[in-house]
């Protein structure tokens, strides 16, 4: 009895340490018979806006940092959530290939000289250079594991707050992977059980503080705070808890309930911890069918694209769903998207 007294005290005093961190979830469902679905929920103080961008086979990009950038032609095509139109936050490409780029403040990202011997990424692109380049998680470590560029951050628009993320791929096999750079060095945990990403701390300990609440059991008690390692328990146990079928309805409604848990209500903030904040936005990819559906706080319903009925050919037009005004949309959408000229993304 006093060890489990002494491992329960350690356990909420660790998930009540004032670490610095944003509400921003991630899970992968991994359901019978090739059922993959990734979802994540978009937080921030203000508002956020964002479009739905079809980025087709074939893109000439650069990383936008000067004429030291890396240079690249995108392989597959993408469909892409935006941040202010400045960058690439989520999004899957036409193999299944999920990306999604979430708030981590302890990254520390290598130094980057524009007359240095490394070429260099702007962090907005770290996403989708990502969907552009690789068909599953495996071909992505492979070759980011080699460091050929650097990520280059910078500051958020109009804000002194540098922009400090995470990478989370996962693919339509259902592997996954998690990429830090944690005191300039690059940390890939790749691995098909890492289903839940959150924010801070650390992967390394948000899996060390999953493992104390897995201890304890789900039914008996589980963490409801904001914060990410309460979070990061509540997707890891209810991931398991929900059905397991490859009834798509009823796998992305339950993937939709797991990622409203651990989502924050609409209004809530702290001006301690500024960046603990409202859910904005909520996407939810199917990568067996190749299916996207989106979920906005402030609109009634949710839409989808599917993926299937785009042209992501080298001969396809880049196009934009227009979102960032409070448009609403129903149902599937792929016939509303318009031609439209690149966004271009935020670098040096």
């Amino acid at each position: 009895m006093r060890t489990l007294l002494r491992s329960l005290l350690v356990g909420i005093l660790l998930t009540n340490l004032p670490l610095p961190a944003s509400s921003c979830s991630r899970l992968v469902y991994q359901g019978p018979n090739g059922t993959i679905i990734t979802a994540r929920s978009m937080d921030w103080k203000t508002e956020i806006p964002g479009n739905q961008w079809v980025f087709p086979a074939g893109m000439v990009r650069n990383g936008e940092v000067g004429p030291a950038s890396i240079e690249w032609k995108s392989k597959y095509g993408s469909l892409i959530m935006s941040s202010w139109d400045i960058a690439s936050t989520d999004g899957m490409n036409e193999k299944g290939l999920v990306a999604n780029l979430l708030w981590l403040a302890e990254s520390e990202y290598p130094e980057f000289t524009p007359s240095g011997p490394k070429k260099g990424l702007a962090i907005s692109l770290w996403a989708q250079y990502a969907l552009d380049n690789f068909a599953t998680v495996k071909e992505a470590v492979e070759d980011l594991r080699k460091e050929e560029f650097a990520v280059v951050t910078d500051k958020l628009p109009g804000s002194d707050m540098v922009a400090t993320v995470h990478l989370s791929l996962s693919d339509a096999s259902g592997d996954n992977a998690i990429f830090e750079y944690i005191g300039g060095k690059l940390n890939i945990h790749h691995d098909r059980s890492y289903t839940v990403m959150t924010n801070s701390p650390i992967f390394e300990k948000q899996l060390a503080l999953n493992t104390y609440w897995q201890g304890i059991g789900g039914t008996v008690m589980l963490p409801g705070t904001n914060r990410a390692a309460d979070r990061f328990a509540r997707a890891a146990f209810y991931l398991k808890a929900i059905p397991q079928t490859e009834d798509t309805r009823i796998a992305v409604a339950s993937v939709f309930s797991v990622i409203r848990n651990c989502s924050v209500p609409f209004g809530i903030s702290s001006e301690t911890e500024p960046n603990i904040s409202s859910t904005r936005w909520r996407v939810v990819a199917d990568q067996k069918n190749l299916v996207y559906y989106y979920e906005d706080v402030l609109t009634p319903n949710t839409f989808w694209v599917d993926l299937k009925k785009l042209d992501f050919g080298p001969k396809g037009k880049v196009r934009k769903l227009t979102m960032d005004r409070g448009q609403v949309y129903s149902a599937e959408t792929s016939k509303l998207f318009t031609e439209a000229k690149p966004f271009k993304f935020l670098g040096l």
